[in-house]
C-alpha cells in the first residue's frame, strides 16, 4: 500500500522533476483535464473530489514516507488544485494553459485563507491549501471566460 501511496503522491513520478516538480504536477492535472473535461459534471465533480480525498491520503503517506511535513515530491495536491481550478469551465488547450498559469501563480502568493490551511495536520494539511488556491483560480478562469465573451474572443 505504501508504494501505491507514494506513486500516487508523486503523481505518477512527476514529483521527481528535478526542478519546479510543482509545476510538473500541475501539468499531470492539465493533461488529466484535457482527457475528461468532455464528460458529464458529475463525473467531473467525482473526478475532483476523488483525487482530493485519495490525495490527502496519500499525501500523508508520502509525507511520512519523505519524513517532511509538506516534501516537494508529494505534487498529488497540484493536480487536485489544477482539475479544481479548470472543473466545468469546458475550457480547450488554450484556456487550460491559461488556467494552468493562474494556479501556478496563486498557488505562489496563497491569498488568505490558503496559507492558513498549510498548518492542518498531514495530508489534508497538504491538499487544503491547493484546494483552496483552485477555488479562487477557477473564480478567475470563469471571469476570464466572462470578459473574452463579451469582448468577442473565442478559442479559450
Amino acid at each position: 500500500m505504501k508504494r501505491l501511496a507514494v506513486l500516487l503522491a508523486t503523481s505518477g513520478g512527476a514529483g521527481y522533476a528535478p526542478i519546479a516538480p510543482g509545476t510538473a504536477g500541475s501539468a499531470v492535472g492539465v493533461v488529466i483535464y484535457l482527457l475528461t473535461y468532455k464528460f458529464s459534471a458529475v463525473a467531473q465533480i467525482a473526478l475532483v473530489a476523488v483525487v482530493s480525498i485519495v490525495g490527502a491520503w496519500a499525501a500523508d503517506e508520502g509525507a511520512r514516507h519523505f519524513q517532511r511535513d509538506d516534501p516537494g515530491q508529494v505534487v498529488i495536491d497540484e493536480v487536485a488544485g489544477q482539475l479544481l481550478t479548470l472543473l466545468l469551465t469546458g475550457v480547450g488547450w488554450i484556456g487550460a494553459i491559461v488556467g494552468f498559469f493562474i494556479f501556478r501563480v496563486l498557488d505562489v502568493i496563497k491569498p488568505f485563507p490558503a496559507r492558513r490551511l498549510e498548518h492542518l495536520h498531514g495530508g489534508l494539511g497538504i491538499m487544503a491549501d491547493d484546494l483552496m488556491v483552485a477555488l479562487y483560480g477557477n473564480i478567475l478562469v470563469r471571469v476570464l471566460l466572462i470578459a473574452a465573451a463579451r469582448l468577442g474572443l473565442s478559442g479559450t
